[in-house]
């Protein structure tokens, strides 16, 4: 069997680099770096830059916690939005379809994660305490749980709704229109909008 060429240390540290994202494995993260660095060296310039200048310029809004370039992001910062409704999610990416579903008017809170306890991710990790002080700021009357419908989604939900009931907040679920085991990146707007719409309590 042929030994593989060594590769440029360049070359190896931006394999290894595109392997921390999600899905890619080294054989993908290989094909990528060495697309880029062959055909398209304008890309992977425009790429490099970008990444410096997100990991330079986003922060977490303070209100709600997403990715935002000031303290607070123009949603939280809009007065037409609904301020008596707080939708906990837990990415980005999950408010993102939310929003898309155009069913919903009032605020969220981003967790960025969700509870695994065997992944060592607990409610100190997710800053809970954080999004407690956000949801009793006198002004939310419901919290909508929008966690995904997954072993973990249904966990954090769960937590959560007995932390927030137990501080006198109305709490309520997304409906079964969003299938078991789903997440909500991947969920089409109108089955989200649908679910906002029925949304149970969680009492």
């Amino acid at each position: 069997m042929e030994t593989p060429l060594p590769e440029p240390e360049p070359l190896k540290a931006l394999i290894e680099s595109l392997r921390c994202l999600p899905g890619v494995g080294v054989r993908s993260a290989r094909r990528m770096a060495y697309h880029l660095m062959q055909h398209d060296t304008r890309g992977a310039d425009q790429l490099s830059r970008a990444l410096a200048s997100a990991v330079k310029d986003l922060r977490h809004c303070s209100r709600c916690n997403g990715f935002s370039e000031e303290d607070i992001c123009p949603t939280c910062a809009n007065p037409k939005r609904d301020g008596s409704l707080l939708c906990i999610v837990e990415t980005p990416s999950d408010q993102n379809m939310i929003e898309s579903s155009h069913g919903y008017r009032g605020l969220y809170y981003v967790l960025m994660g969700r509870l695994a306890p065997l992944e060592g991710v607990g409610p100190r990790e997710l800053q809970f305490d954080r999004l407690i002080a956000r949801a009793c700021d006198g002004e939310v009357r419901e919290v909508i749980l929008a966690t995904n419908f997954t072993a973990e989604g249904e966990t954090t939900a769960h937590y959560l709704s007995e932390l927030l009931r137990e501080r006198g907040l109305k709490v309520s679920r997304l409906a079964r229109g969003v299938p078991a085991g789903s997440e909500l990146e991947y969920v089409d707007a109108g089955t989200i909008a649908w679910a906002l719409m029925e949304r149970r309590s969680t009492s």
